[in-house]
C-alpha cells in the first residue's frame, strides 16, 4: 500500500512537471501576462483549469481559476472570458435554483471585475456581459429593470458597434420592462427604438450580398417590437424631433424611419410623409410607396406628378390586380378631369392585366352613364338613349346590380321604340367617343 501511495505521488510530480514545462514553451513567449509574486503556483493552476476548460469538465475548473481571480486578477483578460464561459456552463445544466442563481451571479461578477482591471475594454465587455444577462433573464419579470439598465450603458457605450443580435434583444428588453411597469414613456420607447434601428441600418451598410437580407429581417424585427410596445406615435413628435434631420440632407435611412413611423402613426397627411417618401422612392423604389405617391398627390390636386407616380407603381409588382388598380385610379382621375375616351383607355388597360378587375368594368359604365348630354343628337331617341344600354353592359360585367338597375331605368321606352320603327333585339351602334354596337332593350314600365 505504501508503495502504491509513492507511486501515484511519483505520477503526481510528473504530471505537474509537464503541465510546467509545456507551460514555459507555451507562455514563455506570451506578453501581457502578469504571473504576480507566486509565479509557479499561477502557472500551474493556469494549466490545470485551462485544461479542464478544455475538457469540459468545468466543476473541476473551479478550484485553480478561483486560486488565479483571488491571487492573480490582473493575470490576463482570458481568466474573465473564459471564467464566463465556465460559470456560464454550469448554470446552464444546474438544477438547484439557488446554486444556477449563484453561478449566474457568480458569471456576471466576472464582466465588472474585468472592467475593473481592464477599464479600456468596458464597453466590449459589457456588450458580452448583456449577451450573458439576457440568456439567463429574459423571461424573468423581476429582472427586467436589471436587463434595461444594462442594456442602455452597453448601448451607450457601444452604439452601432454592438453586436447586431443584442441591438434586436435590446429592443426586446424595452418591450419587456414596459410592459412589466418600467417607468418609460412613449417618446423615450420613440427614441431608443430611432437610435438602434440607425444602427443596424449603419452596420447594413457595411455589409454586401445576402448578408443585408439578414438586416432587413433583424431591422423588420425591431419594426414589430416597437408596435407590441403600444406606443403612441405622436405626429407632432416625428415632426420636431426627426424632421429636421431630413434637412441636414436626404439621408436614406432617416426618410425610412420618419416614413415607417409616419406610417404607424398614421400620420401619412404630413408633408413630411411625402418628402421622406419621395427620399425612400428615389434610392429604394417599391410599389407601396410609389402607391402612396401617387394617392397623396392626387389628393394634393397634382393630377399630372399622380398619373406618373401611379405608373410607376404599376411596374413594381408582379401582381395583376395592383398593375389593374393603378390603372383605375389613373382612369378615375382622367375621368374627373373629362378625358373620357382616355379614361376608358386606362380602364381597358387595367382589364388587360386581370379580365375579372370588376372596377374597371364600373369606371367604364360610369362613363357611359354621364356621357348622355355629350353625346345626344336629339335626333332618335333610341339611339341617343342606346347609351345606357352600353352602359348597363358595363355594369353588368362588373356584377354591379345598382349600377345596372340605374342604367336600364334610362333604356328607351318600348313608345320611343315602336315610333322609330324599331324592334328589340337589333343592333344600334352607340357613337360619339363611346363607338361600339348595343342590342336594343327596352325600359322596364312602371
Amino acid at each position: 500500500m505504501t508503495n502504491k501511495l509513492a507511486i501515484m505521488k511519483t505520477i503526481k510530480k510528473a504530471l505537474v512537471a509537464v503541465f510546467m514545462l509545456a507551460l514555459c514553451f507555451s507562455v514563455e513567449a506570451q506578453t501581457g501576462w502578469n504571473w504576480g509574486d507566486q509565479e509557479d503556483v499561477a502557472k500551474e493552476n493556469n494549466v490545470l483549469y485551462t485544461d479542464a476548460y478544455k475538457a469540459k469538465n468545468y466543476e473541476a475548473a473551479i478550484e485553480p481559476l478561483s486560486w488565479l481571480l483571488e491571487n492573480t486578477p490582473d493575470l490576463n483578460p482570458s481568466i474573465y472570458i473564459q471564467g464566463a464561459k465556465i460559470y456560464q456552463a454550469l448554470a446552464k445544466k444546474e438544477e438547484d435554483a439557488a446554486k444556477k442563481d449563484q453561478y449566474i451571479e457568480t458569471g456576471l461578477g466576472l464582466h465588472d471585475t474585468r472592467i475593473k482591471y481592464y477599464p479600456d475594454d468596458e464597453a466590449d465587455i459589457l456588450d458580452r456581459k448583456s449577451i450573458y444577462a439576457y440568456g439567463f433573464y429574459s423571461k424573468n419579470k423581476a429582472k427586467y429593470p436589471y436587463l434595461y439598465e444594462l442594456y442602455a450603458r452597453a448601448f451607450e457605450l457601444n452604439g452601432a458597434d454592438m453586436n447586431s443580435g443584442n441591438l434586436v434583444a435590446y429592443m426586446n428588453v424595452i418591450y419587456k420592462h414596459r410592459f412589466a411597469g418600467g417607468d418609460l414613456s412613449d417618446e423615450q420607447v420613440i427614441e431608443s427604438y430611432s437610435a438602434i434601428s440607425d444602427a443596424l441600418e449603419e452596420q447594413k451598410g457595411r455589409v454586401t450580398g445576402d448578408k443585408k437580407k439578414k438586416y432587413d429581417k433583424m431591422i423588420g424585427n425591431v419594426d414589430k417590437i416597437l408596435t407590441a410596445t403600444g406606443v403612441e406615435i405622436s405626429c407632432t413628435f416625428v415632426e420636431e424631433k426627426l424632421g429636421p434631420k431630413l434637412d441636414e440632407g436626404n439621408d436614406l435611412n432617416m426618410a425610412k424611419k420618419i416614413f415607417g413611423l409616419m406610417l404607424k402613426g398614421k400620420c401619412l397627411d404630413s408633408p413630411l410623409a411625402l418628402r421622406a417618401a419621395g427620399i425612400v422612392q428615389e434610392s429604394e423604389p417599391t410599389y407601396g410607396v410609389a402607391k402612396f405617391m401617387a394617392q397623396k398627390n392626387a389628393q394634393d390636386g397634382q393630377d399630372e406628378a399622380a398619373v406618373e407616380l401611379f405608373k410607376e407603381a404599376a411596374s413594381l409588382t408582379d401582381e395583376n390586380s395592383e398593375k389593374s388598380e393603378m390603372y383605375v385610379s389613373i382612369a378615375r382621375l382622367q375621368m374627373k378631369k373629362g378625358q373620357k375616351s382616355a379614361s376608358r383607355s386606362s380602364a381597358r388597360r387595367a382589364l388587360s392585366f386581370d379580365p375579372s378587375y370588376s372596377d374597371a368594368y364600373k369606371l367604364i359604365g360610369d362613363l357611359y352613364m354621364t356621357s348622355f348630354d355629350d353625346c345626344k343628337q336629339e335626333k332618335s331617341q333610341v339611339e341617343d338613349r342606346a347609351v345606357f344600354i352600353a352602359a348597363y353592359n358595363e355594369y353588368r360585367k362588373a356584377g354591379n346590380s345598382a349600377g345596372m338597375k340605374s342604367a336600364k331605368a334610362q333604356f328607351p321606352s318600348i313608345a320611343d321604340i315602336f315610333n322609330e320603327a324599331r324592334e328589340e333585339g337589333q343592333s344600334i351602334t352607340v357613337g360619339c367617343w363611346i363607338n361600339t354596337t348595343v342590342t336594343l332593350e327596352r325600359r322596364p314600365e312602371n
